[in-house]
């Protein structure tokens, strides 16, 4: 047992945990990992999250992250980190699929895995002997993270941990994505020196030849803005991940160009911003965004990613974009390597200065004879109606939904700080999301890039714990297939007292996400494309799960909702603080049609489907 005076390597690693910031560690146990909690228990004031699964504790880990991030001040970006724990191999390589949504996202986590002693893996390399969880290659789960980290270790010689740990520590913080740190079972409880000063970011100089190169290219942005006019900002990810709100407020402030975001970037500042013009999504997109974003003179995109989903359907950005993203800036068809976006955007405003570029795109759009509304702020409000059809679909859930953040949520006003964070899961809940009007700045958040189906029942856990003491709650959208994937990490939120809200999105037990991707005529009235077999699901009766993970103790609260009216109670209830149905976690199971589909996605059906 450690003492006061004595350091080992399981003490030194907690120790550089906590001063992280890091106050919750999720994971599965195992025997190799036990001494390490142990040890973190009576040392530090990092408090050990089980999960039922190593992938749902990847998921809180990755919430956890986002939310720590966004809450820190914007600079201390060593306080938005996450940890997550498991036993060698057969928990290293289920929860390996978390941390390459991590690496992808630039989301900063600390893998720990537990593996094997120095002694067992001496008598396998002289007589064979393999133990429980051990494969013949021995550096097998050392290689696989390999490709999903910025830097990944194997802690077996004592002397040499505290160096290891510092250099992945400080990788992960310089890069913010993932590091991998390997620990034998007997190093655990081994001497080792104290920890010296605290770990930090190390920022990459701005060099002369850097100074050169961003002068051209912010010339070159210059000029391609003068050239064709009335541009739009498109801000994304990075601007998210480099906590670069400020700056793009500033920006846009300056200049009064209006902006979109992507869906990765949703929230990054508040969407009741005068200047804000909607989520801009490719053809996914509402129609109306996306007629006025094309309509611009030309577009800015800052730190945004060009993946298939921001792009939904189109195939290349043109000689009328600016783009600063992935450390370069492409102007047109230029590309300036080695810019980075935090020098970018002032160097721009700097190089725009008394020049402004007042527009409402929308009101643009339409005087080019686009059926588009008056003004971008008559569309944003038309997102939000508290007058609905009977039946429930995709589009009026949410057009529901935004109506209750908006209003009654908030007490009756619309600028008051919301109680909730909305996590998205991927397919048909994140294209209906992602047009719900978040006024808090971070109040929103999705896996946009990674997509894997189930991430956000797993990141509710972790952000529910991130803001546990802003009081806000997650607000989940899951689909039900996604849900299917991992629905018992409820169980974890049920036993730590926490009390996320989850609308499981029932369209008859369908993948309608792969359906559409591959047959979307199914969608215009067809019985069948003969793909729909493979992606039918058994159906669940989804809040019956409210009597499995909760007790009289600890209460769950589950719904069926088939109307507008009984979803209009449930909000109702919601909206009330006093309400015992606030104290625990909700669960509702929201039944749609298996032919129905949000409308971002009537463009797959325009396209692949004749009258």
């Amino acid at each position: 047992m450690s003492t006061e005076d004595e350091w080992t390597v399981g003490r030194y690693l907690a120790t550089r945990l906590e001063q992280l910031g890091i106050r919750h560690l999720f994971g599965v146990p195992g025997d190799f990992l036990g001494p390490f909690l142990t040890i973190m228990q009576d040392t530090t004031s990092v408090r050990w999250v089980g999960t039922p699964t190593e992938m749902g504790a990847g998921y809180a880990a990755d919430g956890y992250a986002r939310v720590r991030a966004a809450d820190a001040a914007a600079d201390d970006a060593e306080r938005g980190v996450a940890a997550v724990a498991v036993t060698y191999s057969v928990g290293a390589f289920s929860l390996l699929n978390t941390i390459g949504g991590a690496y992808v996202e630039d989301i900063p986590l600390i893998a720990i895995n537990a593996g094997p002693s120095y002694e067992q893996w001496l008598n396998f390399q002289a007589v064979g002997l393999l133990t429980s969880h051990m494969s013949p290659r021995r550096e097998s789960n050392l290689d696989v993270y390999r490709q999903v980290t910025v830097d990944a270790q194997v802690l077996s010689n004592p002397g040499l941990a505290p160096s290891q740990i510092d250099s992945a520590i400080t990788a992960c913080l310089t890069e913010r994505k993932p590091v991998y740190l390997e620990v034998m079972e007997d190093v655990w409880e081994a001497p080792c020196e104290p920890p010296q000063g605290e770990l930090r970011a190390h920022e990459r100089p701005f060099t002369a030849r850097n100074r050169q190169i961003l002068d051209k290219a912010v010339a070159a942005a210059v000029a391609l803005i003068r050239k064709f006019g009335t541009p739009i900002v498109w801000a994304g990810e990075e601007l998210v991940r480099q906590r670069l709100e400020n700056e793009l407020v500033e920006f846009v402030e300056a200049t009064r160009m209006q902006f979109c975001t992507t869906v990765g970037a949703k929230s990054v500042v508040s969407e009741r911003h005068p200047l804000f013009a909607g989520v801009y999504n490719g053809k996914a997109s509402l129609q109306e965004i996306r007629d006025t974003f094309k309509n611009a003179g030309c577009r800015i995109g800052l730190g945004t990613w060009s993946t298939s989903k921001n792009l939904n359907g189109e195939q290349n950005i043109g000689d009328d974009w600016i783009v600063a993203a992935r450390g370069g800036l492409s102007v047109g068809a230029m590309y300036f390597p080695d810019v980075q976006l935090r020098h970018f955007i002032p160097a721009l405003k700097t190089a725009l200065e008394g020049q402004t570029f007042p527009a409402d795109h929308f009101a643009l759009a339409r005087a080019a004879g686009l059926d588009v509304p008056a003004t971008t702020s008559a569309f944003l409000d038309s997102l939000s109606s508290d007058e609905h059809p009977t039946e429930l679909t995709y589009d009026s859930f949410f057009k529901h939904v935004n109506f209750f953040l908006e209003n009654r949520a908030t007490g009756g006003d619309p600028n008051a700080p919301s109680p909730f964070t909305v996590v998205s899961d991927a397919a048909f809940a994140l294209l209906g999301s992602m047009n719900l009007r978040i006024g808090d700045r971070s109040g929103y958040l999705a896996q946009n890039s990674w997509l894997s189906i189930g991430y956000s029942v797993g990141a509710a856990t972790g952000v529910a714990l991130g803001r546990q003491q802003a009081m806000k709650r997650p607000l989940v959208f899951v689909g039900d297939g996604s849900f299917q994937e991992i629905c018992q990490e409820l169980s974890t939120q049920v036993r730590h007292h926490l009390a996320p809200v989850f609308f499981v999105l029932d369209n008859e037990g369908f993948y309608g996400i792969e359906q559409m991707l591959v047959a979307p005529c199914y969608f215009k009235g067809r019985q069948s494309d003969g793909a729909d077999f493979y992606n039918v699901l058994h159906p669940w009766r989804y809040e019956k799960l409210a009597e499995v993970f909760g007790s009289e103790k600890d209460r769950m609260h589950g719904f069926e909702l088939s109307t507008h009216d009984e979803l209009d109670s449930l909000l109702g209830s919601l909206a009330d603080p006093g309400n015992d149905l606030n104290h625990s976690p909700v669960l509702a199971r929201v039944r749609l049609n298996r032919h129905d589909y949000p409308s971002a996605l009537q463009y797959k059906i325009d396209e692949n489907c004749p009258a």
